[in-house]
């Protein structure tokens, strides 16, 4: 797939940010109009501003790394600024096929499709263990209804890109942008890729330990209890988080101890005074 910003910068697709920043300074100051009075040297400066105001911000460079000169209609980068004309500034056209801010529509852009945003954005609401786990959830758009595969570990906020799911024109077909909302759970909290949980621990196990069976988003522990525990005490249980969908390494998940006290009312009257008289 060809992508002509990178060569307008003179630099490799797998360049660094800091390769790219240095670049286009270098650039920038050859061709200025101000220092270079070549007469192509202006177009030429032009050009350089706008494939660094694509590849120095993250959402559009990784929107142009995924679709590359399809987006200048298949044209090299170059040809598609010569093409837009005199009267045009390349740089208002970029930020409109890739919008400003982060927010683009992908194929939708300048590129080819008459401008026409053919990507649709839809929010769903996914379980939580769903989001912990991964799964299926039902979609319903314009195509009808669907399962999709929820990744594992995927965040509050995040989106899922749907192929072909998007408007339709002239053959064309967008995508469906899915921001995820995830409900909260009653059970856990996340921080992050750890889990936390608060789990009931009897008074006996607390004060001369012993152990109880825990049931975990992934399996279910036998949690050994030190003697002595304490309300709010913490156990670690490596690797029973959420997994990381980058790294595919699974966070902790933390118990929380709540000391369950018995009911005083309940407890056999010998040992009621005992417990007055010795505690």
């Amino acid at each position: 797939m060809a992508k002509s910003l990178y060569s307008t910068l003179e630099v490799s697709e797998n360049a660094s940010a800091e390769e790219i920043k240095k670049a286009y300074r270098k650039l920038a100051r050859k061709y200025h109009p101000d220092i270079n009075k070549e007469p192509a040297a202006a177009e030429k400066f032009k050009e350089i501003n706008a494939a660094y105001e694509v590849l120095s911000d993250k959402d559009k460079k990784s929107q142009y790394d995924q679709f590359g000169d399809s987006m200048f209609g298949g044209q090299n980068f170059h040809d598609f600024a010569r093409g837009q004309g005199g009267g045009a500034d390349i740089n208002d056209i970029l930020r409109e096929m890739f919008g400003s801010g982060g927010g683009f529509g992908s194929r939708g852009g300048f590129g080819g499709f008459g401008g026409i945003n053919l990507d649709v954005q839809k929010r769903i609401t996914i379980p939580f263990m769903t989001s912990v786990l991964g799964g299926t959830h039902k979609v319903s758009s314009e195509h009808g209804s669907f399962d999709i595969r929820i990744p594992a570990g995927i965040k509050d906020g995040g989106t899922l890109r749907v192929r072909g799911k998007g408007q339709s024109h002239n053959g064309q077909v967008g995508d469906l942008l899915l921001e995820i909302h995830i409900n909260p759970s009653d059970e856990y909290k996340r921080q992050g890729d750890d889990l936390y949980k608060s789990i009931d621990v009897p008074l006996k196990e607390a004060w001369f330990g012993g152990k109880i069976e825990v049931e975990t988003p992934h399996k279910s522990v036998s949690l050994k209890v030190p003697k002595n525990t304490k309300n709010a005490q913490k156990f670690r249980i490596k690797g029973g988080g959420v997994p990381n969908p980058k790294t595919a390494l699974k966070g902790d998940l933390y118990l929380v101890a709540n000391v369950v006290l018995p009911d005083v009312d309940s407890m056999d009257e010998e040992l009621k005074v005992m417990c007055q008289e010795k505690l």
